[in-house]
């Protein structure tokens, strides 16, 4: 657990009058309130209370009820500097206002949370407090681990790990498969465990979803590039490419 701090906001040099220079320092709930003032300079500020919470990933949430304002944001981020949530309270309070809101901000929200170091952290984060709920690799009539060697022999010299495999407990349409690195595990939509689908289908979303483990996502700056050239180069290399893709629309 993180211990809270307060945020230090810029210093601030004084006029020659006061002679010295300062360095003043805003709580999250200060710079809140500083923003909600530029956001609504018309609007009285209602009490903003900023909570810090133990979340599995970097996720915060805001909410007005009564006349008050609650921000709950991941205790991983507590000791994120200030900038960075000047630029989060811009994004909440826009999207609780509906108001449109600088693209700096976003810029400075995202370049913030790509940086290695806090990127790492949210692994460990996710990998402590989140769990990964499947159903195994055995399904009623496909067994995900035999799929993935199969795949791992054909395609991959039979030289990659095998991750935790698992059926998802929803028969999702419209996310058929992902591979989450934090917990290093393969889910497949349950969809595709039914006479009705192709194996083919099933082939291709387990290859597309072992590429992510050969091809890691990569983080430019704030740029966040899932599907690199490599990537969607090798993909293609599938048999059957076209049908199956075909196959997946008309799911």
């Amino acid at each position: 657990m993180v211990d809270r701090v307060d945020w230090a906001a810029e210093e601030l040099v004084l006029t020659p009058v006061n002679v010295a220079s300062t360095l003043f320092f805003e709580t999250p709930s200060q710079i809140f309130a500083r923003v909600h003032r530029e956001l609504r300079p018309r609007t009285a500020v209602p009490e903003i209370e900023v909570v810090f919470k133990p979340f599995a990933n970097a996720d915060s949430r805001i909410r007005l009820a009564s006349g008050r304002i609650t921000v709950d944001i991941a205790d991983l981020l507590q000791s994120a500097p200030a900038p960075f949530m000047e630029a989060l309270a811009y994004i909440l309070l826009g999207k609780l206002y509906r108001k449109t809101i600088a693209a700096q901000y976003q810029h400075r929200y995202r370049l913030f949370l790509n940086r290695r170091e806090i990127r790492n952290k949210i692994d460990l984060v996710r990998q402590v407090r989140g769990r990964k709920v499947h159903r195994g690799p055995e399904g009623a009539l496909h067994n995900l681990n035999e799929i993935f060697e199969q795949l791992n022999r054909d395609h991959f010299n039979g030289l990659m790990a095998r991750p935790a495999l698992g059926w998802s407990h929803v028969r999702s349409r419209t996310r058929l498969g992902h591979y989450d690195p934090s917990h290093h595990v393969i889910m497949i939509s349950r969809i595709f465990d039914d006479l009705r689908v192709p194996r083919l289908a099933l082939e291709y979303v387990m290859f597309h979803e072992m590429l992510h483990l050969y091809y890691p996502t990569q983080h430019k700056g704030m740029r966040r590039c899932v599907h690199t050239p490599e990537f969607k180069a090798h993909e293609k290399r599938f048999p059957q490419f076209e049908e199956a893709k075909a196959l997946l629309k008309r799911l």
